[in-house]
Protein backbone atom coordinates (compact mmCIF):
# COMPACT_ATOMS: atom_id res chain seq x y z
CA UNK A 1 0.00 0.00 0.00
CA UNK A 2 1.38 3.40 -0.98
CA UNK A 3 1.77 6.30 1.45
CA UNK A 4 -1.17 8.10 -0.18
CA UNK A 5 -3.30 4.95 0.19
CA UNK A 6 -2.37 4.60 3.83
CA UNK A 7 -3.16 8.24 4.54
CA UNK A 8 -6.63 7.87 3.02
CA UNK A 9 -7.57 4.92 5.23
CA UNK A 10 -9.36 5.78 8.47
CA UNK A 11 -7.18 5.32 11.52
CA UNK A 12 -8.01 2.26 13.60
CA UNK A 13 -9.53 3.30 16.92
CA UNK A 14 -9.51 1.63 20.30
CA UNK A 15 -13.22 0.85 19.90
CA UNK A 16 -12.45 -0.99 16.63
CA UNK A 17 -9.98 -3.22 18.45
CA UNK A 18 -12.53 -3.85 21.20
CA UNK A 19 -15.18 -4.92 18.69
CA UNK A 20 -12.82 -7.19 16.77
CA UNK A 21 -11.51 -8.79 19.96
CA UNK A 22 -14.96 -9.15 21.51
CA UNK A 23 -14.03 -7.27 24.67
CA UNK A 24 -14.67 -3.86 26.23
CA UNK A 25 -12.67 -0.70 25.54
CA UNK A 26 -11.42 -0.79 29.12
CA UNK A 27 -10.08 -4.31 28.59
CA UNK A 28 -8.28 -3.21 25.42
CA UNK A 29 -6.76 -0.24 27.23
CA UNK A 30 -5.61 -2.40 30.15
CA UNK A 31 -4.20 -5.06 27.83
CA UNK A 32 -2.18 -2.62 25.74
CA UNK A 33 -0.94 -0.60 28.71
CA UNK A 34 -0.08 -3.51 30.99
CA UNK A 35 -2.69 -2.45 33.51
CA UNK A 36 -5.54 -4.19 35.29
CA UNK A 37 -5.95 -7.82 36.29
CA UNK A 38 -6.42 -9.64 33.02
CA UNK A 39 -5.74 -13.29 32.21
CA UNK A 40 -2.56 -13.65 30.18
CA UNK A 41 -4.51 -15.23 27.34
CA UNK A 42 -6.89 -12.27 27.14
CA UNK A 43 -4.06 -9.78 27.20
CA UNK A 44 -2.22 -11.60 24.39
CA UNK A 45 -5.41 -12.00 22.35
CA UNK A 46 -6.08 -8.26 22.49
CA UNK A 47 -2.51 -7.43 21.52
CA UNK A 48 -2.64 -9.79 18.54
CA UNK A 49 -5.89 -8.22 17.34
CA UNK A 50 -4.42 -4.73 17.74
CA UNK A 51 -1.35 -5.70 15.71
CA UNK A 52 -3.45 -7.34 13.01
CA UNK A 53 -5.62 -4.22 12.65
CA UNK A 54 -2.64 -1.88 12.70
CA UNK A 55 -3.83 -0.06 15.82
CA UNK A 56 -1.44 2.53 17.23
CA UNK A 57 -2.20 4.00 20.66
CA UNK A 58 -2.28 7.79 20.58
CA UNK A 59 1.16 8.92 21.72
CA UNK A 60 -0.14 12.18 23.10
CA UNK A 61 -2.75 10.48 25.25
CA UNK A 62 -0.19 8.02 26.61
CA UNK A 63 2.25 10.75 27.49
CA UNK A 64 -0.42 12.90 29.10
CA UNK A 65 -1.14 10.00 31.43
CA UNK A 66 2.55 9.45 32.10
CA UNK A 67 3.54 13.10 32.58
CA UNK A 68 5.36 15.87 30.71
CA UNK A 69 7.81 15.23 27.87
CA UNK A 70 9.37 18.72 27.99
CA UNK A 71 8.94 19.02 24.24
CA UNK A 72 7.22 21.93 22.47
CA UNK A 73 6.00 21.77 18.88
CA UNK A 74 6.43 24.55 16.31
CA UNK A 75 4.49 24.64 13.05
CA UNK A 76 4.11 27.17 10.22
CA UNK A 77 0.80 26.68 8.43
CA UNK A 78 0.69 29.27 5.63
CA UNK A 79 0.72 26.69 2.84
CA UNK A 80 -0.70 23.45 4.27
CA UNK A 81 -1.13 21.80 0.86
CA UNK A 82 2.56 22.11 -0.05
CA UNK A 83 5.47 20.44 1.76
CA UNK A 84 8.09 23.13 2.34
CA UNK A 85 11.00 23.84 4.65
CA UNK A 86 9.85 27.01 6.35
CA UNK A 87 13.16 27.53 8.15
CA UNK A 88 14.69 28.38 4.75
CA UNK A 89 12.91 31.77 4.79
CA UNK A 90 14.39 34.55 6.92
CA UNK A 91 11.33 35.21 9.08
CA UNK A 92 10.65 31.57 9.86
CA UNK A 93 14.35 30.79 10.27
CA UNK A 94 14.65 33.48 12.93
CA UNK A 95 11.40 32.33 14.52
CA UNK A 96 12.72 28.75 14.79
CA UNK A 97 15.99 29.93 16.34
CA UNK A 98 14.27 32.27 18.78
CA UNK A 99 11.72 29.64 19.79
CA UNK A 100 14.49 27.12 20.40
CA UNK A 101 16.53 29.55 22.49
CA UNK A 102 13.53 30.53 24.60
CA UNK A 103 12.46 26.91 25.07
CA UNK A 104 15.94 25.78 26.10
CA UNK A 105 16.07 28.59 28.64
CA UNK A 106 12.96 27.06 30.24
CA UNK A 107 14.32 23.51 30.03
CA UNK A 108 12.27 22.42 27.00
CA UNK A 109 13.20 21.13 23.56
CA UNK A 110 11.52 22.05 20.26
CA UNK A 111 10.11 19.76 17.57
CA UNK A 112 9.45 21.21 14.09
CA UNK A 113 6.16 19.83 12.81
CA UNK A 114 5.63 18.96 9.13
CA UNK A 115 3.75 21.46 7.00
CA UNK A 116 1.60 18.75 5.45
CA UNK A 117 0.76 15.10 6.01
CA UNK A 118 -2.07 12.69 6.86
CA UNK A 119 -4.89 14.18 8.89
CA UNK A 120 -4.05 14.48 12.61
CA UNK A 121 -0.61 12.86 12.16
CA UNK A 122 0.71 15.52 14.54
CA UNK A 123 -1.23 13.96 17.42
CA UNK A 124 1.23 11.05 17.39
CA UNK A 125 4.01 13.40 18.48
CA UNK A 126 4.78 13.54 22.22
CA UNK A 127 4.33 17.25 22.88
CA UNK A 128 3.54 19.27 25.99
CA UNK A 129 2.44 22.32 23.99
CA UNK A 130 2.45 23.75 20.48
CA UNK A 131 3.14 27.13 18.86
CA UNK A 132 1.15 27.28 15.59
CA UNK A 133 2.25 30.17 13.36
CA UNK A 134 0.03 31.56 10.59
CA UNK A 135 -2.75 28.95 10.86
CA UNK A 136 -5.13 28.77 7.93
CA UNK A 137 -8.86 29.36 8.32
CA UNK A 138 -10.44 26.51 10.29
CA UNK A 139 -7.01 25.01 10.83
CA UNK A 140 -7.42 21.37 11.98
CA UNK A 141 -4.06 21.37 13.74
CA UNK A 142 -5.13 24.02 16.24
CA UNK A 143 -8.48 22.36 16.88
CA UNK A 144 -7.03 18.86 17.21
CA UNK A 145 -4.42 19.84 19.78
CA UNK A 146 -6.90 21.87 21.80
CA UNK A 147 -9.43 19.03 21.74
CA UNK A 148 -6.70 16.69 23.04
CA UNK A 149 -6.01 19.08 25.92
CA UNK A 150 -2.62 20.15 24.55
CA UNK A 151 -1.89 23.85 25.20
CA UNK A 152 -1.64 25.91 22.01
CA UNK A 153 -0.35 29.39 21.27
CA UNK A 154 -1.55 30.80 17.95
CA UNK A 155 -3.36 33.88 16.64
CA UNK A 156 -6.69 35.13 17.97
CA UNK A 157 -8.74 34.03 14.97
CA UNK A 158 -7.59 30.42 15.27
CA UNK A 159 -8.53 30.32 18.95
CA UNK A 160 -11.89 31.95 18.27
CA UNK A 161 -12.67 29.14 15.82
CA UNK A 162 -12.11 26.60 18.62
CA UNK A 163 -13.55 28.76 21.36
CA UNK A 164 -14.68 26.11 23.86
CA UNK A 165 -11.31 24.35 24.08
CA UNK A 166 -9.34 27.58 23.70
CA UNK A 167 -10.83 28.99 26.88
CA UNK A 168 -8.72 26.57 28.92
CA UNK A 169 -5.82 25.45 26.69
CA UNK A 170 -5.37 28.36 24.26
CA UNK A 171 -3.14 31.43 24.40
CA UNK A 172 -2.33 33.91 21.64
CA UNK A 173 0.30 36.20 20.16
CA UNK A 174 -0.89 38.53 17.44
CA UNK A 175 -0.43 41.75 15.48
CA UNK A 176 -2.71 44.55 14.34
CA UNK A 177 -2.17 43.65 10.70
CA UNK A 178 -4.49 46.34 9.35
CA UNK A 179 -2.59 49.08 11.15
CA UNK A 180 0.76 47.74 9.94
CA UNK A 181 -0.35 47.62 6.30
CA UNK A 182 -1.94 51.06 6.38
CA UNK A 183 1.22 52.47 7.92
CA UNK A 184 3.23 51.27 4.93
CA UNK A 185 0.65 52.42 2.37
CA UNK A 186 0.37 55.87 3.95
CA UNK A 187 4.15 56.19 3.90
CA UNK A 188 4.34 55.27 0.21
CA UNK A 189 1.53 57.68 -0.63
CA UNK A 190 3.28 60.50 1.22
CA UNK A 191 6.43 59.68 -0.75
CA UNK A 192 4.49 60.28 -3.97
CA UNK A 193 3.24 56.84 -4.99
CA UNK A 194 -0.06 56.64 -6.86
CA UNK A 195 -0.05 53.02 -8.11
CA UNK A 196 0.97 50.78 -5.22
CA UNK A 197 1.12 47.07 -6.04
CA UNK A 198 1.21 44.26 -3.48
CA UNK A 199 2.65 40.74 -3.50
CA UNK A 200 0.74 38.39 -1.15
CA UNK A 201 0.36 34.70 -0.45
CA UNK A 202 -2.57 32.77 -1.89
CA UNK A 203 -3.42 31.36 1.51
CA UNK A 204 -6.15 31.72 4.13
CA UNK A 205 -3.61 32.50 6.85
CA UNK A 206 -4.95 35.38 8.92
CA UNK A 207 -1.97 37.66 8.23
CA UNK A 208 -2.39 37.50 4.47
CA UNK A 209 -6.18 37.79 4.52
CA UNK A 210 -6.23 40.75 6.90
CA UNK A 211 -3.36 42.45 5.07
CA UNK A 212 -4.97 42.10 1.64
CA UNK A 213 -8.32 43.28 3.04
CA UNK A 214 -6.62 46.34 4.53
CA UNK A 215 -4.91 47.11 1.20
CA UNK A 216 -8.14 46.77 -0.77
CA UNK A 217 -10.03 48.97 1.69
CA UNK A 218 -7.26 51.58 1.54
CA UNK A 219 -7.43 51.61 -2.26
CA UNK A 220 -11.24 51.83 -2.25
CA UNK A 221 -11.15 54.83 0.07
CA UNK A 222 -9.02 56.64 -2.52
CA UNK A 223 -10.79 55.40 -5.62
CA UNK A 224 -7.74 53.43 -6.75
CA UNK A 225 -7.63 50.04 -8.44
CA UNK A 226 -5.86 47.37 -6.35
CA UNK A 227 -2.97 45.52 -8.00
CA UNK A 228 -2.16 42.21 -6.31
CA UNK A 229 0.07 39.32 -7.35
CA UNK A 230 -0.66 36.15 -5.39
CA UNK A 231 1.91 33.43 -4.72
CA UNK A 232 0.60 29.87 -5.16
CA UNK A 233 3.31 28.57 -2.83
CA UNK A 234 6.26 29.62 -0.69
CA UNK A 235 9.74 30.48 -1.91
CA UNK A 236 11.93 33.38 -2.98
CA UNK A 237 11.68 32.54 -6.69
CA UNK A 238 7.88 32.59 -6.48
CA UNK A 239 8.11 36.15 -5.16
CA UNK A 240 10.52 37.27 -7.87
CA UNK A 241 8.28 35.81 -10.56
CA UNK A 242 5.29 37.67 -9.10
CA UNK A 243 7.21 40.95 -9.14
CA UNK A 244 8.11 40.42 -12.79
CA UNK A 245 4.43 39.93 -13.64
CA UNK A 246 3.51 43.19 -11.93
CA UNK A 247 6.28 45.18 -13.60
CA UNK A 248 5.44 43.74 -17.02
CA UNK A 249 1.73 44.50 -16.66
CA UNK A 250 -0.19 47.05 -18.77
CA UNK A 251 -0.14 49.61 -15.93
CA UNK A 252 3.14 49.12 -14.04
CA UNK A 253 3.21 50.25 -10.40
CA UNK A 254 5.22 53.17 -9.10
CA UNK A 255 5.52 51.50 -5.68
CA UNK A 256 5.82 47.89 -4.57
CA UNK A 257 4.94 46.38 -1.18
CA UNK A 258 5.79 42.71 -0.65
CA UNK A 259 3.87 40.89 2.08
CA UNK A 260 5.96 37.74 1.64
CA UNK A 261 9.58 36.98 2.45
CA UNK A 262 12.06 37.92 -0.26
CA UNK A 263 15.80 38.26 -0.69
CA UNK A 264 16.41 42.04 -1.05
CA UNK A 265 19.50 41.82 -3.32
CA UNK A 266 17.76 39.39 -5.68
CA UNK A 267 14.63 41.53 -5.70
CA UNK A 268 16.56 44.69 -6.59
CA UNK A 269 18.37 42.78 -9.33
CA UNK A 270 15.04 41.57 -10.75
CA UNK A 271 13.68 45.13 -10.73
CA UNK A 272 16.77 46.50 -12.51
CA UNK A 273 16.53 43.80 -15.19
CA UNK A 274 13.01 45.08 -15.86
CA UNK A 275 14.44 48.53 -16.59
CA UNK A 276 13.23 50.09 -13.33
CA UNK A 277 15.23 52.03 -10.75
CA UNK A 278 14.64 52.06 -6.97
CA UNK A 279 13.68 54.59 -5.66
CA UNK A 280 13.79 56.86 -8.74
CA UNK A 281 10.77 55.36 -10.51
CA UNK A 282 9.76 52.56 -8.14
CA UNK A 283 9.41 52.88 -4.38
CA UNK A 284 9.91 49.64 -2.44
CA UNK A 285 8.96 48.26 0.99
CA UNK A 286 9.48 44.59 1.87
CA UNK A 287 8.05 42.48 4.67
CA UNK A 288 11.25 40.65 5.52
CA UNK A 289 13.67 39.85 8.30
CA UNK A 290 16.61 39.47 5.90
CA UNK A 291 19.44 41.64 7.25
CA UNK A 292 20.75 42.11 3.71
CA UNK A 293 18.12 44.86 3.36
CA UNK A 294 20.42 47.17 5.34
CA UNK A 295 23.35 46.75 2.96
CA UNK A 296 21.83 46.79 -0.52
CA UNK A 297 22.10 49.75 -2.89
CA UNK A 298 19.80 51.37 -2.01
CA UNK A 299 19.05 50.02 1.48
CA UNK A 300 15.54 48.55 1.47
CA UNK A 301 12.70 49.71 3.70
CA UNK A 302 11.29 46.81 5.72
CA UNK A 303 8.26 45.86 7.76
CA UNK A 304 9.27 43.53 10.58
CA UNK A 305 6.97 41.18 12.47
CA UNK A 306 9.46 40.68 15.29
CA UNK A 307 10.14 36.93 15.26
CA UNK A 308 12.43 37.10 18.28
CA UNK A 309 9.96 38.92 20.49
CA UNK A 310 6.91 36.90 19.42
CA UNK A 311 8.71 33.58 19.83
CA UNK A 312 9.84 34.50 23.33
CA UNK A 313 6.32 35.52 24.30
CA UNK A 314 4.81 32.36 22.79
CA UNK A 315 7.17 30.08 24.70
CA UNK A 316 6.54 31.94 27.95
CA UNK A 317 2.77 31.67 27.48
CA UNK A 318 3.04 27.96 26.68
CA UNK A 319 5.31 27.13 29.60
CA UNK A 320 3.11 29.06 32.04
CA UNK A 321 0.07 27.13 30.81
CA UNK A 322 1.86 23.76 30.90
CA UNK A 323 3.20 24.34 34.41
CA UNK A 324 -0.11 25.59 35.75
CA UNK A 325 0.73 29.26 36.26
CA UNK A 326 -1.90 31.92 35.71
CA UNK A 327 -1.01 34.61 33.23
CA UNK A 328 -2.17 36.84 30.42
CA UNK A 329 -4.34 35.22 27.72
CA UNK A 330 -2.09 36.67 25.03
CA UNK A 331 0.21 39.39 23.75
CA UNK A 332 -0.48 42.00 21.06
CA UNK A 333 2.54 43.31 19.16
CA UNK A 334 3.07 46.16 16.70
CA UNK A 335 5.03 45.54 13.51
CA UNK A 336 8.04 47.81 13.00
CA UNK A 337 8.42 49.86 9.81
CA UNK A 338 12.04 50.79 9.09
CA UNK A 339 12.14 53.47 6.40
CA UNK A 340 15.28 53.44 4.26
CA UNK A 341 16.35 54.86 0.90
CA UNK A 342 14.26 52.46 -1.22
CA UNK A 343 11.09 54.33 -0.26
CA UNK A 344 12.50 57.68 0.75
CA UNK A 345 10.93 61.01 -0.11
CA UNK A 346 12.35 62.46 -3.33
CA UNK A 347 14.22 65.14 -1.42
CA UNK A 348 16.16 62.54 0.60
CA UNK A 349 16.43 59.67 -1.89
Amino acid sequence: MSQSDRSSVSRVRLVDVARAAGVSKTTVSDALNGAGRLPAATREHVRQVARRLGYRPNATARLLRAGHTRLLGLAAREYVETPWVYADLAYFGQLVNATTRAALAHGYGVVLLPTSGPDDCWLDMPLDGVFVVDPVAGDPMVGDFLAAGIPVVSDRRALAEAVSEAQTAGRWVDFDNEYAVRQVLDHLEEAGAERIAVVAGATTACFHQESVDAYQDWCAERGREPSIAYLPGPGIQQTLDAVERLLDGPVPPDALFTLVEVNPPLLLDTIRKRGRSVPDDLLLVCTTEDSAALYTDPPVSTLSFLPGETAGAAVELLVDRIEGREGDPGRLFSAELQIRASSAFPATA
